[in-house]
């Protein structure tokens, strides 16, 4: 994954290649490797599950930042607030989108919601480009709110660095092509947003048929500010598989599609996970706690497009 994100980079980087069609297949080619990076490397390597050795997993989690990105701030997002709070609205970022996308029944609904499950793709595939832009600085902000950057020193520290991968991910992927590709600037310009719309339609796809369909729940705290039931039952109930029988796909995407499995037991290597889903299904039905499942790829995007639906419409305000 790492080779089919960098080669073709360095293929235009060479400034030997001159047609425009060749170019954006070789930027396209390295956005399903930065997918694969993103799914099948950094993520294990970031949840420290890649390897035992937290030395390999600290390195492989850079990869994040490689392709753009960064590392700890993702690891707050992901690790800390969507594994501690999925599905729960304002405390799970993963379902706070800007107001155009409604991912919770419990989400303020605007008349834009009610074409949303036909608009959301467009986003999806822009959200990579936005992450690697803006988002890491809002998230920034954010979790310094929050508390999680004890300290001016300790925050302006992280900025430099986060700066600072973003120079040089944004040198080899943008700037330098610009510089040394025979073709105008906006070719390489729209040749690298391409490279994103694959990438981000492809991650954001995956990872929001595991949470945002029909058959999860959108659980409230209470008046106290507690979420009612175990932690491991909540992640049942808002975690969804899907296609578990396709191995080579299970390998492209990082095992995501086990997302259950990975819910409970995120600290295990993806490539454990269809071993253990059956302990998993077995578990669950002995003591009662749904396991969402959808055999295929291709019945999972229609529920997540059934759920997409759903929350826009008008008469599901408050619905879930």
């Amino acid at each position: 994954m790492l080779l089919v994100f960098i080669m073709p980079l360095v293929i235009v980087n060479t400034g030997l290649v001159s047609s425009i069609w060749l170019i954006f297949t070789l930027y396209i080619i390295s956005g399903f490797g930065m997918a694969g990076i993103g799914m099948g490397i950094m993520h294990d390597a970031i949840h420290n599950s890649y390897s035992r050795n937290q030395k390999v997993n600290k390195y492989l989690g850079y990869t994040l930042n490689l392709i753009g990105a960064n590392a700890s701030i993702w690891k707050i997002q992901h690790n800390v607030l969507h594994h501690t709070f999925t599905n729960v609205e304002e405390a799970d970022d993963d379902i706070n989108p800007p107001f155009f996308l409604r991912f919770t029944p419990h989400t303020k609904w605007y008349g834009i919601h009610k074409f949303q499950h036909l608009y959301s793709w467009l986003f999806y595939g822009l959200s990579t480009v936005s992450w690697v832009t803006v988002k890491d600085f809002v998230r920034m902000v954010k979790f310094k709110k929050m508390g999680f950057f004890k300290g001016g020193k300790t925050f302006n520290k992280e900025l430099t660095k986060v700066i600072a991968w973003k120079v040089i991910s944004f040198g080899f992927v943008l700037v330098l092509p610009i510089i040394m590709a025979p073709v105008a600037w906006w070719i390489i310009v729209l040749a690298f947003i391409s490279m994103h719309f694959v990438t981000g339609l492809m991650i954001t796809t995956v990872f929001q048929l595991a949470h945002i369909v029909p058959t999860t729940e959108y659980p409230l705290p209470n008046e106290e500010g507690i979420v009612e039931g175990d932690w491991a039952s909540h992640q049942l109930l808002t975690t969804s598989n899907f296609s578990p029988k396709s191995r080579l796909f299970s390998w492209f995407i990082g095992g995501l599609n086990y997302q259950i499995e990975h819910h409970l037991l995120p600290n295990i290597c993806h490539v454990h996970y269809r071993k253990i889903s059956h302990i998993v299904a077995e578990t669950a039905k002995e003591y009662g706690l749904p396991y969402h499942n959808k055999h295929n790829f291709v019945s999972a995007v229609g529920e997540h497009f059934k759920m997409l639906r759903q929350l826009g419409k008008i008469d599901n305000l408050r619905a879930g």
